[in-house]
């Protein structure tokens, strides 16, 4: 009797273990099968015309960026930055003839969110605790 019982456990169990392995790929094909609906278009934003727009806390700047070169246009002032970039979603950007202190420290860019045709920042100057935040647009 107590056999009997262990081989219709030992058979439940096996049984368990193939519904289970079943199941557990067709959910793996489902998963491989799908394509993913996400566009990381990241890299549009490392070369091109750029445009910040004037309000909380920015002047109206232009921005062109090309290879490792930033140049940025705002009111009657032009200055060139070098830009290094970490990854899709992080640079660094430090002015090639700092006119100010504060022109001496770098600049750490997050993209904190990718749009179509912007992205939202923070930027943080230096290893000060100054952050702000602001949306760049991509004009060309």
């Amino acid at each position: 009797m107590k056999t009997e019982k262990r081989v219709k456990k030992r058979e439940k169990l096996i049984n368990n273990i193939q519904i289970l392995f079943i199941v557990s790929c067709l959910l793996f094909l489902n998963i491989v099968s799908c394509k993913s609906e996400f566009k990381d278009n990241s890299n549009l934003f490392k070369e091109g015309i750029f445009e910040i727009p004037a309000g909380g806390n920015f002047v109206k700047e232009t921005i062109i960026r090309k290879d490792s070169i930033q140049i940025s246009k705002y009111g009657s002032s032009v200055d060139t930055l070098s830009i290094k970039w970490k990854n899709n979603f992080f640079y660094t950007l430090k002015y090639i003839n700092p006119k100010t202190d504060l022109q001496k420290d770098p600049m750490f860019i997050q993209i904190n969110k990718v749009n179509e045709n912007s992205y939202d920042f923070t930027v943080k100057i230096g290893f000060s605790k100054f952050s702000q935040k602001g949306t760049v647009y991509k004009i060309e």
